[in-house]
């Protein structure tokens, strides 16, 4: 088993795995210093009406171009040429760039038929929109470098963003208050792009349509990004959930601020799966090879996970002063989600990714959608009884349980993509 984790880490390294898990930590610090900016030059309520914006729209950004993005990833990992990949990237582009605006001015139109509703927001919510087509636009030139196995290239278009994304909080902040920081957001990752999409060498002049593309080249990624939307509102219930249930306040921001660090934790199970899933898919059909695959990054996360329980257990009391000595209190709820997390590391972020690799990405969203509605109900019961102790049991319930759902799942399905290849 040592050996199989070093082959694991090796592979990693290889596939400069190193580098986009610095640069997903140096992304995060460069987020929060944004953050920081932003509160520094806006005033409070006024920032606070285009964050709310923004969190509406940021639910919106997984389906911008109705998930062409994630077919690429799949179908372009499949796909043994770059000339194919390259074709598959500008009828990606085409098409999602078409659905992303149409998207934009479905919002535009919703927007101003619930003007009353969105109260200030509206107009935010406009100019918001239009970061659906540039961030769709920073996607698919991400995932082109991740299928061109240029993973230190992508680690590196994430560092530009961040810092891309600071200058223009920082000056259009400085300038435009929150206009500007409405701004800042739309143009960061168009700008990113440009940066990177002439280093891909691909000719946008001849267009030629794959013809594998179909029906289910779609149905993927609309799936899949469906999946992304209904996992991103899974990790919001709760909040919604206390804050409806409880009517207080100070409940939700202890909630916020004690899953903020087993939420975090997950960027570890995230960076290898970044750095893997084309690899994964490109090697799919190798049964021998998936099969060792899981079980090193099972053995590498168990032990991760054990020695993160411990540091949790062992110092959680310290990890919580850091927010406020009013935290410690709810020491068993950040104990409970710690847990939980270590249920995604372990099993949801491989199977569930497994799933997206043998084209089963709706599998994942009808999980997803399940965990939602088994969360609602579950917390509709717990937190008037036990406050947010019984959220964070909820969501440790069900970090397990979907991950034990798409662990089962994938060995069913596996079995039967494997056999239809064969009669192929």
């Amino acid at each position: 088993m040592i050996e199989g984790i070093k082959e694991l880490l090796l592979g990693f390294k290889n596939r400069n795995g190193i580098s986009i898990f610095y640069a997903t930590i140096i992304a995060r610090i460069l987020s929060f210093f944004t953050s920081w900016i932003a509160l520094q030059l806006i005033n409070h309520k006024d920032l606070g009406v285009v964050i709310y914006a923004f969190t509406i729209i940021s639910f919106i950004l997984p389906i911008s171009g109705l998930g062409l993005h994630q077919s690429l990833i799949r179908y372009g990992s499949l796909s043994k040429s770059d000339t194919i990949k390259n074709q598959i990237f500008k009828y990606v582009l085409n098409k999602g760039i078409i659905s992303s605006i149409v998207l934009v001015l479905l919002i535009i139109l919703i927007s101003l038929l619930l003007k009353s509703y969105f109260l200030y927001s509206v107009h935010y919510l406009i100019i918001l929109a239009l970061a659906i087509p540039t961030f769709f636009l920073l996607e698919i030139v991400k995932v082109q470098y991740r299928l061109k196995h240029q993973n230190k290239t992508f680690a590196l278009i994430e560092i530009s963003y961040n810092i891309l994304l600071i200058a223009l909080v920082t000056i259009l902040s400085y300038t435009y208050k929150e206009l500007g920081y409405a701004i800042a957001l739309v143009l960061a990752p168009l700008f990113t792009s440009a940066l990177f999409i002439r280093k891909l060498n691909i000719d946008f002049k001849i267009n030629i349509k794959p013809d594998f593309i179909n029906i289910d080249f779609w149905k993927y990624g609309f799936f899949a990004s469906l999946s992304n939307v209904a996992t991103k509102f899974l990790t919001a219930v709760d909040i919604i959930l206390i804050g409806y249930l409880l009517k207080n306040s100070e409940m939700v921001t202890v909630y916020k601020y004690i899953s903020l660090i087993p939420l975090s934790l997950l960027f570890i199970s995230q960076a290898f799966i970044t750095t893997d899933f084309v690899n994964l898919t490109e090697n799919i059909y190798n049964k021998k090879y998936i099969k060792k695959y899981i079980q090193n990054y099972i053995f590498l996360f168990v032990i991760i996970s054990t020695c993160i329980a411990f540091f949790s257990w062992l110092f959680s009391e310290n990890v919580l002063l850091f927010f406020g000595t009013e935290f410690v209190n709810y020491k068993t709820s950040f104990l409970i989600l710690i847990l939980g997390a270590i249920g995604i590391l372990i099993l949801r972020g491989l199977y569930g990714n497994l799933l997206s690799t043998i084209g089963k990405a709706n599998v994942n969203y009808y999980i997803a959608l399940s965990a939602i509605i088994l969360n609602v109900t579950l917390n509709y019961y717990l937190i008037p009884q036990y406050g947010i102790l019984g959220a964070a049991l909820t969501s440790t319930l069900l970090m397990w349980l979907t991950g034990i759902i798409s662990c089962l799942t994938f060995y069913k399905m596996y079995k039967k993509f494997l056999a239809h290849q064969e009669l192929n």
